[in-house]
């Protein structure tokens, strides 16, 4: 798996879970349930995970709809 996006926006992680699953794209969400015991102090981000076949498809997707700004390893 690779990292595709890490951040503690939930509303960008929303929206980029719903790109990805209407375009059927596997993915996982990593760090979900450690952000969320550390409070909300923002140390653990939550990271967006791709395997390694569809990274390329993943990418293209978020620079289309106009998040490449925030793509890891842009």
């Amino acid at each position: 798996m690779i990292e595709l996006l890490r951040t503690n926006d939930i509303v960008l992680l929303s929206v980029i879970e719903a790109i990805l699953t209407s375009e059927r794209v596997d993915f996982f969400l990593a760090d979900q349930h450690m952000s969320t015991l550390e409070g909300s102090t923002g140390f653990m981000q939550r990271r967006i995970l791709v395997p390694i076949d569809v990274v390329e498809r993943a990418r293209r997707l978020m620079r289309e709809a106009g998040f490449g700004a925030e793509l890891a390893d842009r």
